[in-house]
């Protein structure tokens, strides 16, 4: 056989044996690569702040002290000197009450008093000389202190015809009208404090070495657009509820502007730890890889998939602790259909701040 015969037999075993050597497929996904169009993507660089740790929560709003005011006696009511949502301070004059039948019998003791103080007297004189027995003495005595206390008692129930404030506040509610008459123990008006108002949150027990009494906090209020309050951490319970696994602080918040109201819903946060000067990135540009944080790191309009450590979290930023460098470009937006060595197109450079879109605090 010649070798002219054997030439077509030697050049297909080539071409077989040379599809069959190991990186032949992959040189070929090279190649399909380098072809591939750049994927269009924005980019950013890590900002600098600092970032704070928060536990949030949600409480309604209540008064941190609120008193209905009841009748001590029971009569007419005559004059009513307040309204709702009148301000009032501790012992102003809320209504009044006819009194004439406790006038009288406060005259009656007055009058009864001053006569016995008078033989009391006389008596004393005779004590003195010996006119008068020890035994006769001390028993006009006993019952003048007894009929002093009984005018004493009658001056009280006289003044409790003027009905007071017991504490100072705002009439958040009256319950009687002039005519009424009311007996003892009545309810007549709702005094309500709203300096300061407080929320009470109830934290599970694992936060517990995290919460500390001074701490800040911000309450935001739906009902008011979302508004912010500054408030503090006042008081935190020594003790933790074995059934609910949770133990209650006291949230303080001031609200000179009083558009803060008892009964509304916030939306609480409290501060207990900050990161001073952290690099922060937007959270929307990492992406989840076998349940590690990763972002793609832009060089030479190559990108590069690098693993991260994170810190805290607040609004749409994230601290990164590892992983990335001040001066590295990322992407911020199109990371969704990158994979490490891709080519890509930079459309719109941004910074890292300008992308937080949320206002919400959490924690990690």
């Amino acid at each position: 056989m010649t070798a002219r015969r054997f030439w077509p037999i030697f050049a297909l075993t080539a071409v077989l044996m040379s599809a069959c050597q190991p990186g032949a497929e992959d040189a070929d996904e090279a190649a399909d690569e380098d072809d591939a169009p750049a994927i269009p993507v924005e980019t950013a660089t890590p900002t600098r702040g600092d970032i704070v740790a928060v536990y949030s929560g949600t409480a309604p709003i209540e008064a941190f002290a609120d008193a209905t005011v009841i009748a001590k006696v029971s009569g007419e009511v005559r004059e009513i000197l307040v309204e709702e949502g009148d301000d009032v301070a501790t012992g102003d004059v809320l209504a009044r009450l006819d009194g004439d039948r406790l006038r009288l019998e406060a005259e009656q003791a007055e009058a009864n008093l001053r006569k016995l103080q008078r033989d009391y007297q006389r008596n004393v004189d005779l004590n003195e000389r010996g006119l008068i027995s020890i035994g006769d003495f001390e028993k006009i005595q006993y019952e003048m202190e007894a009929l002093k206390a009984t005018f004493d008692l009658a001056k009280l129930e006289l003044g409790y015809t003027e009905i007071r404030a017991p504490i100072d506040g705002v009439i958040s509610e009256r319950f009687i009208k002039i005519g009424n008459t009311i007996d003892v123990n009545a309810p007549t008006f709702q005094v309500t404090s709203l300096e300061p108002l407080v929320s009470y949150l109830h934290v599970p027990e694992r936060e517990y070495r995290r919460i500390g009494q001074g701490q800040s906090a911000t309450i935001h209020i739906d009902a008011l657009a979302g508004s912010r309050f500054d408030a503090v951490v006042s008081r935190i319970s020594p003790v933790v509820d074995p059934a609910a696994g949770t133990f209650k602080i006291t949230i303080e918040v001031s609200d000179p502007s009083r558009r803060l109201k008892p009964g509304m819903f916030g939306r609480i946060s409290i501060v207990y730890d900050r990161h001073v000067d952290a690099m922060q990135i937007p959270r929307s540009a990492i992406v989840e890889k076998a349940g590690e944080s990763a972002v793609y790191v832009v060089e030479d309009d190559v990108v590069e998939q690098r693993i991260i450590r994170t810190g805290y979290a607040e609004g749409g930023q994230i601290e990164v602790l590892e992983g990335l460098a001040d001066a590295e470009e990322f992407v911020v937006v199109g990371q969704s259909n990158l994979k490490n060595g891709s080519k890509v197109s930079i459309i719109n450079a941004v910074d890292a701040g300008e992308t937080s879109v949320s206002n919400d605090t959490s924690s990690r």
